[in-house]
């Protein structure tokens, strides 16, 4: 009776993990985790799969302009070039980003990245923008929440930011797509990141904590 009794919770324990695995697959940290090796593997094809580029982008482009005023903290100059003639510059901006994080998956190079996006006049890189909200030595700690409601969902990832001593979240939007996958459509919290690391920043120049 008890190797019975053994062999049914084993049985209960395997199909558990079997059920939590394949939910995982199919749920939408599998997708970003998937987004992430294909950066390691430099997959662009894979990349897209899970991850929208142009409505990611899109979205980075009008949140980071709307914080125009608080640019100048991390980008010298970027606030100011940023007021002039916005609504015109944002197609621009919005192709420059696509160009870039499209580069930097392919070939893993910053510089590369930043070299490959189209001329244009503002010079702001986005993804120079993301080396000062996560400075080189940040650390991604795990998943902070994840909540889904139908096709879409909110996952919080949260990373170490050791110049400030402190922790940041991530927040990034998913919507299920037709054939069942996950992708990224946005990160939802692009401006509260940059008026609370143009704080930090603001701070850590006068000294304080």
């Amino acid at each position: 009776m008890k190797r019975l009794l053994l062999f049914v919770a084993l049985l209960a324990l395997v199909a558990g993990g079997y059920y939590y695995f394949n939910a995982l697959r199919k749920g939408p940290e599998y997708a970003l985790i998937q987004a992430a090796n294909a950066t390691q593997t430099h997959d662009l094809a894979a990349f897209e799969r899970y991850v929208d580029v142009d409505a990611l982008t899109g979205h980075l482009v009008d949140d980071v302009t709307s914080q125009s005023n608080l640019l100048t903290a991390l980008v010298p100059g970027g606030g100011l070039a940023l007021r002039g003639g916005l609504g015109l510059l944002k197609p621009q901006l919005a192709q420059a980003a696509h160009k870039e994080v499209q580069r930097y998956v392919a070939t893993g190079s910053l510089e590369a990245a930043q070299a490959a996006a189209p001329k244009r006049l503002v010079s702001i890189s986005f993804l120079g923008l993301a080396s000062h909200l996560f400075s080189p030595d940040s650390k991604f700690k795990g998943v902070k929440y994840s909540t889904d409601k139908g096709d879409e969902a909110l996952v919080g990832l949260e990373f170490t930011q050791p110049r400030y001593d402190t922790t940041m979240v991530v927040e990034v939007k998913l919507l299920k797509q037709p054939d069942g996958h996950w992708q990224a459509k946005q990160i939802t919290n692009t401006g509260e990141l940059v008026k609370y690391v143009a704080r930090l920043e603001k701070n850590h120049l006068l000294g304080g904590k």
